[in-house]
């Protein structure tokens, strides 16, 4: 019978997890994203996390822009009773923001991803 050690699985590790966290991000974004019209008709806030210039440069109608830097200051200017949907540019700063919303207590926040997934 063959024997295994730990590092006769450290070269299948790193693609292993690569993997699963491509399949996570690509299967949780199109739901979420699926789900963003029902949420804007139910009145969600759409909140892009960019730069001010990134934010210029593009964004959904209607949105505004609390910078990731500022957010954790400026959370107190959305309803914690409202559904809150983050965006970026691509989906790591909006997720980012989501931890920082939960964490201050916001329970209904959704990662939208790509600002453009909103439109």
């Amino acid at each position: 019978m063959a024997t295994f050690t730990t590092g006769d699985l450290l070269p299948y590790l790193a693609p292993a997890a690569v993997l699963a966290f491509l399949l996570f991000r690509n299967l949780r974004g199109k739901t979420e994203k699926a789900d963003i019209p029902q949420l804007a008709k139910d009145g969600a806030v759409f909140v892009d996390v960019r730069t001010p210039a990134e934010f210029a440069a593009g964004s959904r109608p209607g949105s505004l822009n609390i910078p990731l830097d500022t957010l954790e200051a400026r959370a107190g200017e959305l309803d914690k009773e409202k559904t809150i949907v983050l965006s970026c540019a691509s989906g790591a700063r909006s997720g980012y923001g989501l931890i920082i919303l939960r964490r201050l207590g916001f329970k209904r926040v959704v990662n939208g991803g790509s600002w453009q997934n909103t439109l």
